[in-house]
């Protein structure tokens, strides 16, 4: 395969191959290799990450459309460690010497066996365990990070995973970005006015499995006296036991919020016309949930 790309072993830019237009530094020399699923389909976006003999990362990046990666490195030993959702993640071993190109041909990674799925009853949220974080963007240039620090939820797990349904109330109050000022302008009627609107709450009962460990958690998110539809992208992590040997299921979830959705539309603007808080809102969650009882 990429002796088509790259001439003959030895002359990555020789001529007639696809990169004889590309410089390759003498003391380099280039890596590649195409990743395929159990039925030799291209596995594309699949993240890989090359490390030299010592640990350290070289490059790293996704495979394109075809499930192919290239890379121009120093000559030397390497691991390869390409990962997929899904998929079992593959290492393995190549060295790269001055000028020639090395390939580990196809890659086949092995379809991964999906974490266990939390058996059916009621849950709860385990707070001390969890957290409800945000990013936002301020002054146009940096970002500034907080987190809701109260906050309650349970989980209805269904016979069908698909079936379950969900239900978080945050204390809108409890919002904290460690500037005492800022947080109680964040609670003031120019933001989430918390007089008015005390909590914000997500109710969601529909549960689709994008593959492997991944899913979308389709709900409605009321907040500023708005309810509309967010879809939590959700990476399940499976089961594991606490320090006295309770059972408990995690989770990653992440979504993005437009404040101007949910009628949040404050005018505090600096002079040159930047918005003190940007129009998006990134939300991230890390939760724990156990058994109720």
């Amino acid at each position: 395969m990429f002796g088509r790309w790259l001439g003959n072993r030895g002359q990555a830019g020789g001529r007639g191959g696809a990169l004889a237009g590309v410089q390759v530094p003498r003391t380099a020399g280039v890596l590649g290799c195409r990743v395929l699923d159990p039925v030799n389909e291209p596995v594309q976006q699949a993240e890989f990450v090359l490390t030299d003999s010592v640990g350290r990362k070289v490059t790293a990046g996704e495979t394109d459309p075809f499930g192919s990666l290239l890379a121009t490195v120093p000559a030397g030993d390497y691991r390869l460690a390409v990962k997929a959702e899904g998929f079992t993640p593959f290492h393995g071993a190549v060295t790269v010497t001055e000028g020639a190109h090395a390939t580990l041909g196809d890659v086949r990674l092995q379809v991964a066996q999906p974490p266990q799925l939390p058996d059916p009853g009621d849950w709860d949220i385990e707070p001390n365990h969890s957290q409800i974080g945000f990013t936002a963007r301020h002054i146009g240039l940096a970002r500034i990070h907080g987190r809701f620090n109260t906050f309650a939820g349970a989980v209805r797990i269904a016979d069908r995973m698909e079936d379950s349904a969900m239900h978080v109330i945050i204390d809108a109050a409890s919002i904290d970005t460690n500037v005492q000022m800022r947080d109680d302008h964040l609670r003031s009627g120019d933001f989430l006015d918390i007089g008015r609107f005390p909590t914000l709450e997500f109710y969601s009962e529909r549960f689709v499995h994008r593959g492997g460990s991944r899913w979308g958690v389709t709900g409605a998110l009321t907040l500023h006296g708005v309810s509309r539809t967010v879809t939590l992208d959700t990476r399940y992590l499976g089961l594991g036991n606490g320090l006295e040997g309770e059972t408990r299921a995690a989770c990653r979830a992440t979504t993005e919020l437009h404040r101007e959705d949910f009628t949040l539309t404050w005018q505090t603007m600096l002079a040159r016309g930047i918005a003190v808080v940007g129009p998006s809102i990134s939300i991230d969650l890390d939760i724990q949930i156990v058994p109720r009882g």
